[in-house]
């Protein structure tokens, strides 16, 4: 039978299969080579080759195994280290990914049986952290770059001068709340004597000293309270620093967070991983977990999902209509859709709720939704 015609139905098919991925039970790890049915295997594990690689293997078992496991195991690694970063998922995840790539090393030809066997073994050796659930085995990459490392060290080392200015500034207050409970507690009280006379002369004597006194302790009045009337232009070191601390926090402004999922809001599932019946459809979320996980209500079918923050997208409803917003400095507040700004991927808002209510914003798209 002669060799199908070029660009015929079967040569098309032949070249469909070819690039595909085939069948385990027909791949021969040792020769790298995929078989397209049992009669092509049949032949390959006949040939003069394929029988030089066995006598090769028969040599060294050991070390053919231990260089396939080595590449399993880092190609995996690096799959999980690129695609998911240290993010927390499930092992059955990264390893269908990992098998859709044609040139794959087989788990068969490792010193692993299993997917659990291999995921256990990670946590052994301090790869990644693992821990078993209900729904199976989930794994985190542990990542000992020493950039990263370093860049770790680096926030932590930030964090702690924070932290070691604001104790610093906490002491300061408490030093000077205590100096001035101290000297509040140091004055002393007047203590009152009976004055008594022998004569008139010395009574003579006592008044004109007495208006002598009265007289130069209102100049020492006068001029003492004028000197309080300049301190009181200038501020203690108490006042001083508590009028810092209140310019630190105005001026400190509300930051961006990476999580925005919020309940009642209609959102877009765009992963294509649940099929054509979920992707690209509208669904409202019910409940928030953990942050960066909803469980969802489809709207068109009224199924429940439960989904990551990365596989929904804010949904921009028509002007006129009323939305959350969920980032940035105005986080949770209800406004009005006015307009949207294709050219700057943003819209007009009308703040509907908190003391700044009637103030128009610019809110980029994925930073609101609409209400349900």
């Amino acid at each position: 039978m002669g060799k199908a015609d070029f660009l015929s139905p079967k040569a098309i098919s032949n070249r469909i299969k070819a690039k595909g991925l085939q069948k385990l039970r027909w791949y021969c790890q040792m020769c790298q080579k995929q078989c397209r049915d049992e009669n092509g295997f049949k032949c390959h594990c006949m040939s003069e080759s394929h029988q030089r690689q066995l006598l090769l293997a028969s040599e060294n078992p050991t070390k053919f195994m231990d260089y396939f496991s080595d590449e399993f195991k880092s190609d995996f690694l690096e799959l999980l280290r690129r695609r998911f970063g240290t993010k927390r998922v499930h092992n059955n995840i990264v390893y269908n990914e990992y098998i859709s790539h044609r040139e794959h090393i087989h788990m068969n030809s490792t010193q692993w049986e299993t997917l659990t066997d291999f995921t256990k073994w990670l946590g052994r050796e301090g790869f990644c952290k693992v821990d078993e659930t209900p729904k199976g085995w989930y794994i985190q990459y542990i990542d000992r770059d020493p950039e990263t490392i370093r860049r770790q060290e680096e926030q932590a080392r930030k964090k702690k001068q924070e932290l070691d200015d604001e104790e610093r500034s906490a002491r300061m207050i408490e030093e000077q709340v205590r100096k001035g409970r101290e000297g509040k507690g140091t004055d002393e009280t007047p203590v009152y004597t009976e004055l008594k006379r022998e004569s008139e002369e010395e009574k003579g004597v006592a008044l004109k000293a007495a208006s002598s006194s009265s007289l130069t302790s209102v100049k020492r009045k006068d001029s003492s309270s004028d000197s309080r009337g300049g301190e009181k232009k200038k501020k203690s070191a108490l006042e001083e620093i508590i009028e810092m601390e209140k310019k630190k926090q105005q001026q400190q402004q509300p930051v961006r967070t990476d999580d925005w999922l919020q309940p009642n809001i209609i959102v877009k599932v765009i992963t294509k991983r649940l099929g054509e019946k979920y992707h690209k459809k509208k669904a409202v979320i019910m409940e928030v977990r953990d942050k960066y996980t909803a469980v969802v209500k489809m709207i068109d079918s009224g199924d429940k999902l439960k989904l990551d923050q990365n596989h929904l997208e804010t949904v921009i409803p028509a002007p006129g209509k009323r939305v959350l917003i969920l980032n940035g400095p105005y986080r949770d507040m209800e406004a009005l859709l006015e307009g949207i700004d294709e050219k700057h991927f943003s819209a007009a808002l009308t703040l509907d709720s908190g003391p700044q209510k009637g103030k128009r914003v610019d809110i980029a798209y994925e930073d609101f939704s609409k209400l349900a």
